[in-house]
């Protein structure tokens, strides 16, 4: 198995030993890291041209249900023709989460005209707090054309199973933050999973992978 596909962890926005010890296990026996090295949909073997994790074909993280601020259900339907990055976290967060989104934006930025033609989404893991007023304002901060989706508990709990993504409620005195996965996915214009971006990728290292998915869509 590649180096590349072994390094993809779960990071959290605690401490950094909290962050290499959350690794991308959720799965028993090691089946998140077997599913990251995966055949293309026509059983073609792809080649390993990303600089983040390619995951074409794979069986999980196909769609999602949920509720934009202004109260419309969303699915990736709604964004057909255009390369979608979801990334999972919560307002509140301290670090992980601006950091991700300041380079959404910087990613866009470099894309020039076709950053048109790609739709980035913010979705929370924690619903209790980051309402639609909330979840509005926070993702326009970073690129007005960013979308914030929200389910209740029960919902959130089904999207993050169906792509894999963990998160965990953790109290802090009479509060609460929230441990979560760092790691962003990327559809193609088709609405098909493609591929991973790890949290330490630059930005213009993700700028080339949307290229390519932008690309490949396309020809």
């Amino acid at each position: 198995m590649p180096g590349r596909q072994r390094a993809f962890f779960l990071m959290t926005h605690s401490t950094l030993s909290r962050r290499r010890l959350l690794l991308l296990l959720l799965l028993s026996g090691g089946t998140a890291l077997a599913s990251l090295a995966l055949a293309g949909c026509d059983g073609k073997v792809i080649p390993a041209s990303f600089n983040g994790v390619d995951i074409t074909g794979a069986n999980y993280a196909q769609d999602f249900r949920l509720t934009d601020p202004d109260g419309h259900e969303r699915t990736l339907a709604d964004y057909k023709g255009k390369a979608v990055m979801v990334f999972f976290g919560f307002t509140q967060c301290p670090d992980v989460c601006p950091t991700a989104l300041v380079r959404a934006a910087e990613i866009k930025r470099m894309l020039g005209t076709d950053g048109e033609r790609l739709q980035v989404i913010f979705v929370t893991v924690d619903p209790e707090r980051d309402t639609p007023v909330v979840l509005k304002a926070y993702t326009q901060a970073f690129d007005p054309s960013f979308i914030g989706l929200y389910g209740d508990l029960q919902k959130t709990s089904e999207t993050a199973k169906d792509f894999k993504v963990f998160y965990k409620k953790v109290p802090t005195g009479s509060s609460y933050t929230m441990d979560h996965s760092a790691f962003s996915y990327v559809f193609d214009p088709k609405g098909k999973i493609r591929l991973v971006l790890r949290h330490e990728q630059s930005a213009q290292e993700c700028a080339q992978d949307i290229r390519q998915v932008l690309g490949s869509a396309s020809a």
